[in-house]
């Protein structure tokens, strides 16, 4: 046979080495996505996750104002050095009342609480204040004794001071208890630069800025009360 008359079998006729029409073909490719359901599917998607998000936090606020609320008690209980009773005065139109403004969220107005001894003596007021510090606001709370004014103490709230060094105006206990019965207003002096004034508080080495911001703040939050304590009087 000469080679001439060889030839692929599977060959498609005229020699081109196609798959005749009976054979496999490719498979068609996916239809696209409607754009009508991507965007169905993103607003269900998103209708879940607001869903979620209002329900943990109509979950979690009460919990957390009650959490701030023994906060806030526990710390009106140091500053003022453990008072028999407190009484809760509310701002209104520049003046401290002890009926908090009809319609308002008590935990959203501005408070001071004055503190009674067992005999129903004033103790003092413990009274909040926030400034900006060297990292955030660094909020604090102090009692104040009006008739000797004095300081009768000093908690930090809330700080976001560099840990290890401007921290330490809430973990330094010893830097914290100068403001025990600290004159006003208070006078900042270095580390062991004191003359023994009974207004001077330290500042710490390596937190100067954060301790100077405690100091300051208070000194201002106490000429801003003042006249309306000394309106107050006695304290209801």
């Amino acid at each position: 046979m000469s080679a001439t008359h060889l030839h692929d079998s599977n060959a498609a006729p005229g020699g081109t080495g196609k798959a005749t029409a009976g054979g496999p073909t490719a498979p068609a490719g996916k239809p696209p996505t409607p754009s009508w359901r991507m965007i169905v599917t993103l607003a269900v998607a998103g209708a879940i996750a607001g869903l979620l998000i209002v329900t943990v936090h109509q979950w979690a606020e009460p919990r957390i104002l009650a959490n701030q609320a023994r906060v806030i008690a526990a710390t009106i209980d140091e500053v003022l050095q453990g008072p028999a009773s407190t009484v809760t005065l509310y701002m209104n139109d520049g003046a401290l009342v002890t009926a908090p403004p009809a319609g308002q969220d008590t935990m959203k107005l501005e408070r001071v609480w004055a503190g009674y001894d067992g005999n129903g003596r004033l103790i003092g007021y413990a009274l909040m204040a926030g400034e900006p510090g060297f990292q955030d606001v660094i909020r604090i709370m102090f009692g104040y004794d009006l008739a000797a004014d004095r300081v009768l103490g000093m908690r930090v709230l809330e700080s976001k001071e560099t840990p290890g060094l401007g921290d330490l105006i809430e973990k330094d206990s010893v830097w914290v208890a100068q403001f025990d019965a600290a004159g006003v207003p208070l006078i900042q002096t270095k580390p062991g630069g004191g003359t023994g004034d009974p207004r001077e508080v330290e500042t710490i080495t390596g937190a100067t800025i954060s301790s100077r911001v405690v100091i300051g703040t208070i000194n201002r939050r106490i000429e801003q009360m003042r006249p309306l304590l000394q309106q107050v009087g006695g304290g209801q």
